[in-house]
Parts: structure tokens; sequence; C-alpha cells
């Protein structure tokens, strides 16, 4: 299809093809029609050790590894990756495109034929001068299909077997999952197969998030072997210096203006929410802040975004998420301008449809941002719904009395599943840990060529008079024309909501409408202006966090280890309880036992770099010799550490925090009482009368109210 706005544009139709559901977010080995919607290999750390292994094998590296497995779930890159590794390998050997097309033909059998879990090919013949390499590639550990009915961790048992036998006359490439993994390991513990054993417990360790994890590539003891986790990588990092992020590089191309019409050229004119969307996604400030969102939200869950997840997202926030007219395409701004064309119809009709009065809320929230923060109180529906029938606005201005309706009905909406399945956990946990509609009221937006503006200033302006708000916005430019007309709308039905005429007749059901009302655009207003300047909930406390995470070896962290020092330990030391195993309650005053040993230190660990991804967090140590621990500075202890030294009281700690310490105070607990050079600084605290037991050179001494050392 042509590229350009002479042509035919392909986007945002385009894009719902690489949605996960469809054929563009799904990659198949050596079919360019499929898992890469941008038509351009989206580089990772990965890649580039790939390309640099391909090189080495060509030149007879005796170093290089032989056996490389690639470990993730579905969506992560792992078959793109063999692609492009098999591709540059036929380039470095000089095959001339024959391994490549030797390998496509046998993973693209004939019709109602599987595709062979592994497939082989000899260089023998396709490489001048190399004989006796051979060359096999599992595409996905987990099909078994003709293979006798033996289970996949059984399978790859066997192979990992042969391969430790075969030498260096193989190549073996392999993606797999960890379950397939971990039901090998298992596999080859109940067969008392003591090298495959030692094997997959190496890989087992390497791919694993803690603290000690040895190097992947190559494997730590296992220089033939060479292993990378696929989920541990983030997207939205550089994968180096002056290369872009693969989520960067996919926005820039989904946003593309060559590829979308000119502005107000489409079906639904200037009211198209994904027109609006590209144009301002175009922007690179735009586009920075909404990857910087989602980084933040990488690192607030835990979570990663997959090649998949990223894709099915594009295709999301750029085109929306309906099913097509009956017997047509679905077409987004065919949808847009039919929403527009049921708009127009409200105006005409005394008794309007659902359709025809939710048209322009949906409009004006189907944009990114609102797509993003998608998140509407659907409970507040219920309440809207009585209290106009009591109101009876109709009586009084029809078209306000239209729009609170369709608010009615666009929060009734928000019951039903509205989000594509691919994604929705993901949006939805986003939409509740990042609203912008949470920011900090002293946060300031920034516009181009404006003043930035403070939250708290357009909080204050919605909740007195929303035309107060609406003519501050305008101002601005900001808003997009659907956003605008259905504020305005709102503030038609704000102002109605003010009459004496309306508030003598039901002052209750006029005030809880109005505040309704005022909710609903100000959120609206937030969502739209912060999204596009990263500006979003706890936005402090996840810049700071990801400073930790990417900074190495950063003041931010020791100053984190101080505090989380002072949660651990109490003011005389660290205690241990002698009456209760861990998740037991604490016994009365007088029947408690408790040990105290000196304070436990706590110290940032160096993040593991050397043949590993970045560590996608960082870790502390807490003790010291053999009592030591590793705990995780995950970003709920991070921003419980950052609340304390605002004011926070420890007891009001997140219980995701107390549970952790607790873990690690249990941890910890074990090896110090076997300690003996431990013990000989401890204490006991026996009941509540202050009586304690110490050891002084070679006896007990009992101290408390009636006794003395």
């Amino acid at each position: 299809m042509e590229h350009g706005q002479a042509g035919n544009p392909r986007f945002p139709k385009g894009l719902i093809e690489w949605a996960g559901h469809h054929s563009g977010g799904v990659k198949r080995l050596f079919d360019d029609l499929s898992g890469r919607p941008g038509r351009e290999l989206l580089r990772t750390r990965l890649i580039a050790r790939l390309e640099a292994w391909a090189k080495d094998i060509a030149a007879g590296g005796p170093c290089a590894p032989r056996m490389l497995l690639l470990v993730g779930g579905p969506g992560n890159g792992k078959t793109e990756a063999i692609e492009h590794t098999i591709r540059h390998l036929d380039d470095a050997l000089g095959a001339g495109g024959n391994l490549v097309a030797r390998l496509a033909s046998e993973f693209h059998p004939p019709a109602g034929q599987p595709v062979p879990r592994m497939v082989r090919a000899s260089l023998d013949g396709l490489v001048p001068g190399r004989h006796g390499l051979e060359l096999g590639i599992v595409q996905d550990a987990s099909v078994t299909a003709n293979q006798g009915g033996r289970t996949a961790p059984e399978l790859l048992l066997e192979e990992l077997s042969s391969l430790l036998d075969a030498g260096d006359s193989s190549l073996y490439l392999c993606c797999v999952n960890r379950g397939v993994l971990d039901d090998a390991l298992i596999l080859a513990l109940d067969r008392r197969l003591d090298r495959e054993q030692s094997l997959l417990e190496d890989i087992t360790r390497s791919v694993s998030l803690s603290s000690d994890a040895p190097s992947c590539w190559p494997l730590k003891g296992h220089d033939a072997v060479a292993i990378w986790p696929m989920d541990a990588e983030s997207l939205l990092v550089a994968p180096g210096d002056g290369v872009p992020s693969p989520a960067s590089v996919l926005l820039e191309h989904a946003t593309n203006g060559r590829d979308w019409p000119a502005a107000g050229s489409c079906a639904a004119g200037q009211y198209c929410p994904f027109c609006h969307g590209q144009a301002l996604l175009e922007k690179q400030d735009e586009r920075d802040a909404l990857l910087q969102v989602l980084r933040w939200y990488e690192l607030g869950s835990g979570k990663r975004w997959s090649f998949r997840d990223l894709f099915s997202l594009m295709s999301y926030l750029l085109a929306g998420h309906y099913q097509g007219q009956p017997g047509q395409d679905a077409d987004p701004c065919g949808w847009a301008a039919r929403l527009l064309h049921l708009d127009e119809s409200r105006k005409r009709l005394a008794r309007p449809s659902r359709g025809e009065l939710v048209a322009m809320f949906q409009l004006a929230t189907s944009s990114y941002q609102h797509a993003l923060f998608h998140a509407w109180d659907h409970s507040a529906a219920a309440s809207l719904a009585q209290d106009l029938k009591e109101l009876s606005l109709g009586d009084h201005d029809q078209a306000v009395h239209s729009t609170l309706r369709g608010l009615q009905y666009f929060l009734q909406d928000r019951k039903k599943p509205y989000l594509p399945a691919t994604i929705a956990p993901v949006l939805s946990s986003l939409a509740a840990s990042l609203d912008p509609a949470l920011a900090d009221p002293d946060g300031e937006v920034a516009f181009t060529g404006l003043r930035p503006v403070v939250l708290a200033d357009i909080d204050a302006r919605f909740s007195r008079s929303l035309a107060d708000g609406i003519d501050f916005m305008r101002k601005r430019q900001v808003l997009s024309p659907s956003e605008l007309e259905l504020l305005s709308r709102l503030g038609e039905a704000d102002k109605l909501l003010s009459t004496p005429a309306v508030r003598r007749k039901r002052p209750g059901a006029a005030g809880r409408v109005q505040r309704t009302v005022r909710d609903f655009a100000c959120r609206l207003v937030r969502r739209s202006i912060c999204t596009r300047s990263a500006v979003v909930a706890d936005a402090s406390s996840l810049r700071s966090f990801q400073l930790v995470v990417e900074d190495g070896q950063g003041k931010r962290i020791h100053e984190v280890a101080k505090q989380v020092k002072n949660l651990l330990n109490e003011g005389h030391g660290f205690e241990i309880s002698l009456t209760t195993t861990f998740g037991q309650p604490m016994p009365p005053g007088s029947r408690q036992a408790i040990l105290v040993v000196p304070p436990q230190s706590v110290v940032p660990l160096p993040p593991a770099t050397g043949g590993r991804p970045p560590p996608p967090i960082r870790f502390l140590r807490v003790g010291q010799g053999r009592s030591a621990q590793p705990i995780a500075l995950t970003y709920d202890l991070f921003k419980a550490v950052e609340e304390l030294e605002r004011g926070l009281s420890p007891a009001s700690l997140p219980q995701s925090v107390v549970a952790l310490l607790d873990t690690t105070r249990a941890k910890l607990a074990g090896p110090i009482v076997r300690d003996p050079e431990v013990l000989e600084n401890a204490t006991i605290m026996i009941g509540a009368d202050g009586t304690s037991v110490s050891k002084s050179w070679d006896r007990f001494v009992v101290t408390g109210k009636d006794q003395q050392a």
C-alpha cells in the first residue's frame, strides 16, 4: 500500500493488525508478513550478542557457545531473534541465502502437516570448507507433535543429553519457557541424570531474579552454553549508546505523519480522536512523556512490557478497540465519523437513543490519553440516574437533560468489558496506579510557549465553576475539539444546576449531580494534559526510584539502605522473639522472651551485570557473615522509605512492606541464634518488668528491678 497523504494512508486502519490477536502481533518464523508491524528489526542487547555470535561461528571461533537457549514466555521476541540470527549466520558464512531457504522450507511444511519441533541443517555443501557442523533449531520447546507421546520436558532433556555428548560438532538454538525448563529439571532429578541436572540447575539460576544470579552469556561453568532471559530486559530502555529503545522506535513508526491522513481530512475531520492523538504523538516531547509513563509502570509494578504487549498497546491507543460494522472492515476514522453523525442526530430528536446520547462522550475519551487512563467511577451511574429522575431537568432544558443522561449511560457502560483482552489486566493496573487524576496538586504542567500551570489551580477553578475552568483551559488551546465540545455541554449542565429553580426543588440531588459533573470534567482535563507531560500519580517517587534502579551505585540507594536499617532494628539493637515462630502473634508481655543482638547492617549490593541484561531491580544486603540475607528493593519499599522521610508513622506502612520486613527479620533470626560470635554480645529480655539475661565472661548475669549484676 502506498505511503503518504497523497495516496491511501495506511493508518490508523493498518494499526488494527498490530494487536496481539491479529496477524501483525504474532511472529511466525520466516514469514515476513507477521510479527514485525514496523517492518524493521527492533534492536535489543540480545540482537547485538547474536550478531557477534554468528560472526564468531562463521570465523570458526573456538570459544563461541554451541548451545543457545532463549528463555521467556510468548510475545518476548524469541522467534524474531532466532530468525535474525539465522539470516545473519547465512550472511557471515557466505551461504548466499541457501541456509535461510533450506530452514524456511522445513518450517513451512505442506498444508495439513504440523511444524516440526526441531529442524536440522547440515552446513556441508552450503559453506565451502565447512564440514561436519550441524545446526539444530527448536522454535518452541513446548511443541510435542509427532514425538511418539513424549512430553516437552522429556524431549528437551533428550536434546540436552545428546548435545552434551556431541561436542563442538553441533549448534543448537532453542526457544523455551520457564515452565518447560523447571519440569525438565524435575525429570532429570527423578532419573538421576547428574550432568543434565547440573546444567539445568545452572540455567534456572542464571535466568532467575536474584542478587547473585550468575553470568548468562556464557553460562557460568559451561562455556559452550549461552542463555538469555527474554523477559528481564526492558524494551523502554536504550540497549546501548546511540541506539534508541525498541519502544521508541515502534512509537515513532506508528505516529509517522506520512502514513496518516492530512490534518482534518479523515471522515471524522477535526473530531477524530485517533488523528488528534497522532498529531500530538508526532511531537518528540509527547512521545517521550508517553514512554516515560510506560517505563514508570514497569518500575512500579515489577512487570515488563513484551513486544506483543507493545504492539497491542499501540493498536489500542491509536486505533481504538471495537468491532466493525457487519460485512465491513473495522475503520477507526469511519467509526469516529459514525459517532459524530449519531451526535448530530441527537440534536434533532425529541427522544434520542442511548447510542446518540453517549456518542460525544465516546469521541472525547477515545484519544490516547483517555484510552490509557480509561477508568471512570461506574458506581456513580446508579446515584446519578436516581437524582436525574428526581430533578426532572427535561422540564427546564432538554439539551442539558440529554447531556446528563449521556453521562449516566457512559458511566454505566464502564461496567462492561471494553478493553482488549490481550492487555486488559495491564491497562487496568496502569490506570489504577498512575492515574493523572490523582497526581499531586502541587505538580506543574508545562505548555509550549506558555507558563506552567499548577494542577491545584485547575482543580480550584473546576470545583467552583465549570465555566471558569473551561475558559481557563480554552485560552491555552491544549484540548481537542471533542473535549471542548463535551466540556461546554457539561458547563451548561453545571450552570443550570446552580439556578434557584433547580436547587430549590431538590437541593441534595442537585448538589450530588453537580459534584459528579465537576469531578468528571476535572478528571477529563487532568488526564488530557497531564499524560502529555508525564505528570502522573507518584511521579516524584517513581522518578527517584528510576534513578536508583538505573544509576548503579548512586547516593540515593545508600540513603535508602540507612532508612531500611532503622526499620529493621530497634533503638537498642536487632530483636528476635524466642517464644514465637514466623507468622505467630506475640504472646502477652509477661510471657515474652526477646533476644537482642547488635544492630544489623544494611548496605547496597552491587548489581550483577557481567554477561547479563541490566538488573530490573536492586538488592540490599542485610546482616553480616553467615546471617547475611539479600532483600529486594521493591518500589513499595522505596516509596515507604520516602514517605517515612516526609513524616509517615512506621505504624502506617503498607502491608506489603511490613510483610517484606517481617520475612527479612525471620530469615536473619535463624542464622543469628546459631552464631556464637553474635551471641557473645547478646541480651535476652524476659517479661515486661525489664528483666534481662546477658553473658559476662564465664557466667550469665540477670538484671532487673530487683536484681543487680
